[in-house]
């Protein structure tokens, strides 16, 4: 395995794949923080020739923290299609990206290739990859799911509206659900991120939402993201969720500074199965985020992007419903500013959707982040192109809980109107029924949320 190249006459030599793999990366704050990253472009581009022409068999014998060690990685590895693997294990990883940019190959022949491929091959690919790559090769994939509806299928594009309240006011969360469904946002999820992280506060605001779903009888999907243990007491006792939320993290360590394991989780998914409200058989929601195993110094020297490939290779052996990168939420330190934040959602978008996962994207920034909103709008527009599963909806892209800024209802509606997405199949009929679209362009009445009022009806 060779793992050195000249470049200008200067010799680099690296020590091991886990370093190719970091220094391949294309410039992140997170890695600079880690200390792994490339000291100069010369460096970097030494690093991407060298994985250029890696096998995929010399990153298969390598992975990025030990099988014996890691119950990720045990996940990744007990999950490959082993005939799958050996018929491309001799290829390099510039010919997995050709293969995947190709004119001759199409989303069949991709998904069942990617079968054999661990989460490091899927990282090291991507690291080979220009934005526009990342686009195209994402646009091929199609990945879809179904709880309660079917998320993920080809000209729709999706959308998780985001009720939160500073307070978990019941009528708070009404206001925005009110005013995000008069939108056409909702067809993904109808999912809170709570204030207080209780089985009482959880129920409370299931409840909340769940009835005035089924009141409206609104085609989605119904969630509160407090913690996975907290919601399976909930669920337990009878709160009324679709399905099951939880971040994950990409190493085992990881897990654990977020109260979780594998084992846990797969519980919880046996339990939305047998006890939640969704038909299945996908009710599982996790999020994600390049930096989260850095933040919580269960990194293992590994970059965050191909950590970041780890939690999906762990997401899919979940079944999960949704899956989302929150790209921009952490903060500069692990994503300086517009420009890593745009990669990052795209880098992650694409390995998602290689993984075989159904991946959305939070397209958003912290305030003290060197990013505004027109870069997140950047970003949004990339992604539908790219094919994106679905995008937040938040009230004017402020979400007044999190204090972060994402794309809004009205983003996402113009987004659908300006590429020619849809919603969701059952959600659109749904809309035409209300009288808040028609021939695929919201009505008049569209956006306002006292027509969800009884006075408004």
């Amino acid at each position: 395995m060779k793992r050195r190249t000249k470049i200008f006459g200067q010799v680099f030599s690296f020590q091991t794949v886990r370093e190719v793999l970091a220094k391949a990366s294309e410039e992140k704050s997170g890695d600079i923080l880690a200390g792994i990253a490339a000291t100069s472009a010369a460096e970097r581009v030494a690093a991407k020739v060298v994985l250029s022409e890696l096998t995929l068999e010399d990153i298969y014998n390598n992975p990025s923290v030990s099988y014996e060690e890691d119950e990720v990685t045990r996940v990744i590895y007990d999950h490959i299609n082993q005939p799958i693997y050996q018929q491309i294990k001799g290829w390099s990883v510039a010919e997995l990206r050709e293969f995947i940019l190709s004119n001759e190959t199409n989303n069949g022949c991709i998904r069942r290739l990617s079968r054999g491929l661990t989460s490091e091959m899927v990282a090291a690919v991507t690291k080979l990859m220009s934005n526009m790559d990342l686009i195209y090769g994402a646009s091929k994939l199609i990945v879809t799911a179904h709880c309660n509806t079917t998320i993920g299928l080809p000209g729709t594009l999706a959308t998780r509206l985001q009720p939160n309240h500073s307070t978990d006011s019941p009528e708070g969360i009404l206001s925005s659900l009110r005013e995000g469904l008069a939108y056409g946002i909702g067809d993904a999820l109808v999912g809170l991120n709570p204030v207080e992280d209780s089985v009482v506060s959880t129920t409370r605001s299931l409840e909340t939402m769940y009835n005035f779903v089924q009141e409206w009888e609104v085609p989605t999907q119904v969630c509160v993201l407090s913690h996975v243990t907290t919601q399976m007491k909930a669920i337990e006792k009878g709160a009324p969720a679709d399905c099951i939320f939880q971040s994950i993290a990409g190493t085992q360590k990881g897990n654990e500074a977020f109260g979780i394991r594998v084992g846990l989780l797969e519980q919880a998914r046996e339990l939305a199965l047998s006890y939640g409200r969704g038909t299945g058989p996908n009710v599982m929601y996790l999020e994600t985020g390049q930096g989260s195993e850095l933040s919580s110094d269960s990194h293992h020297g590994v970059d965050q992007l191909t950590l970041e490939a780890r939690c999906y290779g762990l997401a899919k052996h979940l079944q999960p419903f949704m899956v989302n990168t929150v790209v921009g939420f952490i903060g500069p330190e692990y994503l300086y500013d517009a420009k890593q934040v745009i990669r990052a959602g795209l880098e992650d978008h694409f390995m998602g959707k290689l993984t075989g996962i159904p991946m959305g994207v939070d397209a958003c920034y912290t305030n003290h982040m060197k990013a505004d909103q027109n870069d997140i709008e950047n970003l949004a527009v990339l992604l539908a192109n790219a094919g994106v599963t679905y995008f937040i909806g938040i009230p004017m892209g402020d979400d007044v809980m999190l204090n972060y800024q994402c794309t809004s209802y009205h983003d996402n509606a113009t987004l659908r109107q300006v590429l020619n997405k849809r919603p969701l199949p059952a959600f659109e009929k749904w809309l035409i029924k209300m009288g808040l679209l028609e021939n695929g362009r919201l009505t008049a009445k569209a956006g306002d949320a006292s027509f969800f009022t009884r006075k408004g009806v």
